[in-house]
Protein backbone atom coordinates (compact mmCIF):
# COMPACT_ATOMS: atom_id res chain seq x y z
CA UNK A 1 0.00 0.00 0.00
CA UNK A 2 1.73 3.17 -1.05
CA UNK A 3 1.90 6.22 1.17
CA UNK A 4 1.20 8.69 -1.84
CA UNK A 5 -1.66 6.89 -3.15
CA UNK A 6 -3.37 6.10 0.07
CA UNK A 7 -4.57 8.96 2.50
CA UNK A 8 -4.20 9.35 6.17
CA UNK A 9 -7.40 7.65 7.43
CA UNK A 10 -6.71 4.75 5.49
CA UNK A 11 -2.79 3.95 6.34
CA UNK A 12 -3.97 4.28 10.39
CA UNK A 13 -7.43 1.96 9.77
CA UNK A 14 -4.99 -0.59 7.68
CA UNK A 15 -1.79 -0.01 10.49
CA UNK A 16 -4.42 -0.88 13.35
CA UNK A 17 -5.89 -3.81 11.77
CA UNK A 18 -2.41 -5.43 10.96
CA UNK A 19 -1.82 -5.56 14.67
CA UNK A 20 -4.99 -6.02 15.87
CA UNK A 21 -3.40 -9.57 17.09
CA UNK A 22 -0.64 -7.83 19.10
CA UNK A 23 -2.37 -4.10 20.39
CA UNK A 24 -5.37 -5.91 21.82
CA UNK A 25 -6.39 -4.69 25.64
CA UNK A 26 -7.08 -8.43 27.21
CA UNK A 27 -11.06 -9.19 27.82
CA UNK A 28 -11.43 -8.12 31.24
CA UNK A 29 -9.47 -4.51 30.76
CA UNK A 30 -11.81 -3.49 28.53
CA UNK A 31 -14.62 -4.90 30.59
CA UNK A 32 -13.51 -2.54 33.27
CA UNK A 33 -12.95 0.26 30.88
CA UNK A 34 -16.70 -0.21 29.97
CA UNK A 35 -17.78 -0.49 33.31
CA UNK A 36 -15.94 2.39 34.22
CA UNK A 37 -17.15 5.05 31.39
CA UNK A 38 -20.90 3.75 32.50
CA UNK A 39 -21.96 6.17 34.59
CA UNK A 40 -24.93 4.31 36.27
CA UNK A 41 -21.76 1.46 37.58
CA UNK A 42 -21.18 1.21 41.04
CA UNK A 43 -18.01 -0.21 43.02
CA UNK A 44 -19.65 -3.30 43.63
CA UNK A 45 -20.22 -3.70 39.87
CA UNK A 46 -16.59 -3.33 39.30
CA UNK A 47 -15.99 -5.54 42.66
CA UNK A 48 -18.30 -8.63 40.63
CA UNK A 49 -16.41 -7.80 37.26
CA UNK A 50 -12.87 -7.86 38.89
CA UNK A 51 -13.23 -10.59 41.66
CA UNK A 52 -12.83 -13.37 38.73
CA UNK A 53 -9.30 -12.47 38.02
CA UNK A 54 -7.14 -13.32 40.51
CA UNK A 55 -3.96 -11.59 38.84
CA UNK A 56 -5.91 -8.26 38.74
CA UNK A 57 -7.11 -8.19 42.24
CA UNK A 58 -3.75 -9.38 43.40
CA UNK A 59 -2.02 -6.40 41.38
CA UNK A 60 -4.95 -3.39 42.73
CA UNK A 61 -4.25 -4.92 46.52
CA UNK A 62 -0.68 -4.27 45.65
CA UNK A 63 -1.26 -0.46 44.29
CA UNK A 64 -3.43 0.50 47.35
CA UNK A 65 -1.03 -0.49 49.32
CA UNK A 66 2.06 1.05 47.90
CA UNK A 67 3.56 4.56 48.69
CA UNK A 68 1.80 5.83 45.38
CA UNK A 69 -1.68 6.37 46.92
CA UNK A 70 -0.40 6.61 50.34
CA UNK A 71 -3.15 5.18 52.03
CA UNK A 72 -2.90 4.14 55.10
CA UNK A 73 -2.87 0.50 56.73
CA UNK A 74 -2.88 -3.01 55.13
CA UNK A 75 -5.63 -3.51 53.15
CA UNK A 76 -6.74 -6.74 52.39
CA UNK A 77 -10.08 -6.58 51.02
CA UNK A 78 -10.61 -6.51 47.27
CA UNK A 79 -13.62 -4.20 47.79
CA UNK A 80 -12.48 -1.50 50.14
CA UNK A 81 -8.94 -1.47 48.14
CA UNK A 82 -11.96 -0.22 44.80
CA UNK A 83 -13.74 2.05 47.69
CA UNK A 84 -10.73 3.73 48.85
CA UNK A 85 -8.91 3.71 45.28
CA UNK A 86 -12.54 4.97 42.98
CA UNK A 87 -13.49 3.26 39.68
CA UNK A 88 -11.00 5.19 37.84
CA UNK A 89 -7.94 4.81 39.48
CA UNK A 90 -8.93 1.03 39.41
CA UNK A 91 -9.01 1.23 35.31
CA UNK A 92 -5.87 2.78 35.26
CA UNK A 93 -4.17 0.38 37.56
CA UNK A 94 -5.40 -2.70 34.83
CA UNK A 95 -4.72 -0.55 32.01
CA UNK A 96 -0.87 -0.32 33.35
CA UNK A 97 -0.63 -3.51 33.69
CA UNK A 98 -1.47 -4.43 30.22
CA UNK A 99 0.10 -1.65 28.26
CA UNK A 100 3.61 -2.32 30.26
CA UNK A 101 3.26 -5.83 28.24
CA UNK A 102 3.01 -3.66 25.12
CA UNK A 103 6.45 -2.21 25.33
CA UNK A 104 8.26 -5.04 25.57
CA UNK A 105 10.88 -5.84 23.63
CA UNK A 106 14.18 -5.53 22.76
CA UNK A 107 16.83 -2.52 20.80
CA UNK A 108 15.28 -2.05 17.62
CA UNK A 109 18.03 0.33 16.48
CA UNK A 110 20.60 2.12 17.97
CA UNK A 111 18.74 5.01 18.48
CA UNK A 112 15.66 3.53 19.91
CA UNK A 113 14.44 0.99 22.32
CA UNK A 114 11.34 -0.07 23.28
CA UNK A 115 12.28 -0.10 27.19
CA UNK A 116 13.59 3.35 26.61
CA UNK A 117 10.23 4.55 25.57
CA UNK A 118 8.66 2.87 28.61
CA UNK A 119 11.05 4.20 31.18
CA UNK A 120 10.21 7.68 29.40
CA UNK A 121 6.65 7.39 29.72
CA UNK A 122 6.40 6.36 33.14
CA UNK A 123 8.21 9.45 33.88
CA UNK A 124 6.15 11.43 32.20
CA UNK A 125 3.48 9.73 33.61
CA UNK A 126 4.76 10.71 37.06
CA UNK A 127 5.27 14.51 35.40
CA UNK A 128 1.27 14.35 34.89
CA UNK A 129 0.09 13.14 38.18
CA UNK A 130 2.91 15.89 39.94
CA UNK A 131 1.39 18.88 37.62
CA UNK A 132 -2.46 18.33 38.48
CA UNK A 133 -1.33 17.75 41.97
CA UNK A 134 0.60 21.03 42.01
CA UNK A 135 -2.59 22.96 40.45
CA UNK A 136 -5.19 21.22 42.91
CA UNK A 137 -7.06 20.08 38.99
CA UNK A 138 -8.32 16.91 40.70
CA UNK A 139 -7.95 14.99 37.56
CA UNK A 140 -4.86 13.05 38.52
CA UNK A 141 -5.69 9.78 37.47
CA UNK A 142 -6.61 10.29 33.96
CA UNK A 143 -3.53 12.77 33.92
CA UNK A 144 -1.23 9.66 34.68
CA UNK A 145 -2.65 7.31 32.24
CA UNK A 146 -2.48 9.77 29.41
CA UNK A 147 0.96 10.52 30.37
CA UNK A 148 1.69 6.40 30.38
CA UNK A 149 -0.23 6.20 26.76
CA UNK A 150 0.90 9.87 25.00
CA UNK A 151 3.42 7.70 23.07
CA UNK A 152 1.70 4.85 22.01
CA UNK A 153 1.90 5.67 18.35
CA UNK A 154 5.50 4.48 18.21
CA UNK A 155 4.52 1.56 19.08
CA UNK A 156 1.79 1.03 16.85
CA UNK A 157 4.68 1.83 14.12
CA UNK A 158 7.08 -0.46 15.16
CA UNK A 159 4.76 -3.63 15.42
CA UNK A 160 3.16 -2.59 11.78
CA UNK A 161 6.32 -1.89 9.93
CA UNK A 162 9.46 -2.29 11.81
CA UNK A 163 11.58 -1.27 9.04
CA UNK A 164 10.16 1.57 7.71
CA UNK A 165 10.60 2.99 11.84
CA UNK A 166 14.02 2.22 11.72
CA UNK A 167 14.22 4.42 8.64
CA UNK A 168 12.35 7.34 10.41
CA UNK A 169 14.92 6.96 13.33
CA UNK A 170 17.83 6.55 10.80
CA UNK A 171 16.57 10.00 8.92
CA UNK A 172 16.03 12.12 12.24
CA UNK A 173 19.23 11.28 13.60
CA UNK A 174 20.56 12.02 16.98
CA UNK A 175 23.85 13.18 19.00
CA UNK A 176 25.70 11.85 21.78
CA UNK A 177 23.14 13.67 24.18
CA UNK A 178 20.03 11.75 22.26
CA UNK A 179 19.32 14.60 20.54
CA UNK A 180 17.24 14.69 17.26
CA UNK A 181 18.65 17.09 14.41
CA UNK A 182 15.58 16.91 12.13
CA UNK A 183 11.19 16.44 13.02
CA UNK A 184 10.69 12.90 13.53
CA UNK A 185 6.68 14.40 13.18
CA UNK A 186 7.71 15.19 9.70
CA UNK A 187 9.99 12.42 8.75
CA UNK A 188 7.26 9.67 10.29
CA UNK A 189 4.13 11.24 8.08
CA UNK A 190 7.02 11.47 4.74
CA UNK A 191 7.77 7.46 5.23
CA UNK A 192 4.90 6.21 6.93
CA UNK A 193 1.57 8.80 5.56
CA UNK A 194 0.99 9.60 9.04
CA UNK A 195 2.59 10.09 12.43
CA UNK A 196 2.84 8.33 15.92
CA UNK A 197 0.31 11.32 17.09
CA UNK A 198 -2.02 9.94 14.31
CA UNK A 199 -1.37 5.97 15.23
CA UNK A 200 -1.52 6.76 18.88
CA UNK A 201 -5.24 8.47 18.39
CA UNK A 202 -6.55 5.85 16.07
CA UNK A 203 -5.62 3.45 18.97
CA UNK A 204 -7.09 5.06 21.57
CA UNK A 205 -10.42 5.38 19.50
CA UNK A 206 -10.09 1.45 18.51
CA UNK A 207 -9.54 0.87 22.14
CA UNK A 208 -12.76 2.71 23.15
CA UNK A 209 -11.25 4.98 25.57
CA UNK A 210 -12.94 7.91 26.29
CA UNK A 211 -12.04 11.49 23.76
CA UNK A 212 -9.69 12.89 26.22
CA UNK A 213 -7.19 10.08 25.73
CA UNK A 214 -7.50 10.28 22.40
CA UNK A 215 -7.27 13.72 22.39
CA UNK A 216 -3.59 13.22 24.30
CA UNK A 217 -2.30 10.49 21.92
CA UNK A 218 -3.60 12.60 18.70
CA UNK A 219 -2.18 16.61 20.07
CA UNK A 220 0.96 16.08 22.59
CA UNK A 221 2.34 18.07 20.56
CA UNK A 222 0.24 20.74 19.44
CA UNK A 223 -2.43 20.90 21.95
CA UNK A 224 -3.06 24.19 21.00
CA UNK A 225 -4.94 22.82 18.08
CA UNK A 226 -7.74 21.07 20.60
CA UNK A 227 -10.69 23.35 21.09
CA UNK A 228 -10.92 24.81 24.37
CA UNK A 229 -13.10 22.75 26.51
CA UNK A 230 -10.63 19.87 25.46
CA UNK A 231 -7.05 21.07 26.02
CA UNK A 232 -6.50 20.86 30.01
CA UNK A 233 -5.05 17.07 29.45
CA UNK A 234 -3.21 16.97 25.92
CA UNK A 235 -1.59 20.42 27.35
CA UNK A 236 -0.39 18.95 30.86
CA UNK A 237 0.96 15.95 29.36
CA UNK A 238 2.50 18.24 26.77
CA UNK A 239 4.56 19.61 29.40
CA UNK A 240 5.34 16.52 30.96
CA UNK A 241 6.78 15.20 27.71
CA UNK A 242 9.32 17.94 27.92
CA UNK A 243 10.03 16.87 31.74
CA UNK A 244 10.75 13.70 31.52
CA UNK A 245 12.69 14.87 28.15
CA UNK A 246 15.02 16.79 30.45
CA UNK A 247 15.22 14.23 33.38
CA UNK A 248 15.76 10.51 31.92
CA UNK A 249 18.04 8.80 29.60
CA UNK A 250 15.44 7.85 28.11
CA UNK A 251 13.47 8.34 24.77
CA UNK A 252 13.81 12.19 22.91
CA UNK A 253 13.91 11.61 19.34
CA UNK A 254 10.34 13.40 18.66
CA UNK A 255 11.85 16.61 20.91
CA UNK A 256 14.52 18.80 18.75
CA UNK A 257 13.91 20.41 22.50
CA UNK A 258 12.49 20.81 25.78
CA UNK A 259 11.10 24.14 25.37
CA UNK A 260 7.99 24.54 26.79
CA UNK A 261 5.61 26.86 24.57
CA UNK A 262 4.48 29.55 27.57
CA UNK A 263 1.65 29.43 25.71
CA UNK A 264 1.01 25.97 26.87
CA UNK A 265 1.94 26.89 30.48
CA UNK A 266 -0.94 30.00 30.51
CA UNK A 267 -3.42 27.60 29.37
CA UNK A 268 -3.13 25.44 32.18
CA UNK A 269 -1.94 28.10 34.84
CA UNK A 270 1.19 27.03 35.18
CA UNK A 271 4.52 28.67 35.37
CA UNK A 272 8.21 27.93 35.27
CA UNK A 273 8.69 28.15 38.92
CA UNK A 274 6.42 25.12 39.42
CA UNK A 275 7.60 23.09 36.23
CA UNK A 276 10.71 23.48 38.29
CA UNK A 277 9.25 22.00 41.75
CA UNK A 278 7.58 19.36 39.61
CA UNK A 279 11.01 18.20 37.97
CA UNK A 280 12.51 18.50 41.69
CA UNK A 281 9.89 15.60 42.66
CA UNK A 282 10.23 13.38 39.72
CA UNK A 283 12.51 10.95 40.77
CA UNK A 284 10.54 9.80 43.76
CA UNK A 285 7.17 10.09 41.43
CA UNK A 286 9.01 7.66 38.90
CA UNK A 287 10.12 5.33 41.74
CA UNK A 288 6.09 4.72 43.33
CA UNK A 289 5.07 3.89 39.63
CA UNK A 290 8.09 1.81 38.65
CA UNK A 291 7.25 -0.04 42.28
CA UNK A 292 3.38 -0.21 41.42
CA UNK A 293 3.74 -1.39 38.32
CA UNK A 294 6.53 -4.02 39.20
Amino acid sequence: MSTTTTGKPQIIESAIKEISHIATLPEITMKVIELVEDSSSTAQDLHKLISVDPALCSRILKVVNSSFYGLPGQIGSINRAIVLLGLNAVKNIAVSASLAKLFRGGQLCPQFSAKDLWNHSVTAAAAAKLITIELKLGVGDEAFLSGLMHDIGIMVEMQYQRDKLIEAFNQVGADKEGVPSKNLLEIETEVFGANHQDFGQGLSKKWKFPAAFANVTGHHHNPLEIADGARILPCIVYVADRLSARSVDGFRLDLPDTDIDPSVLDAIKLTKDQCESISGKLSEGVADIEAMLA
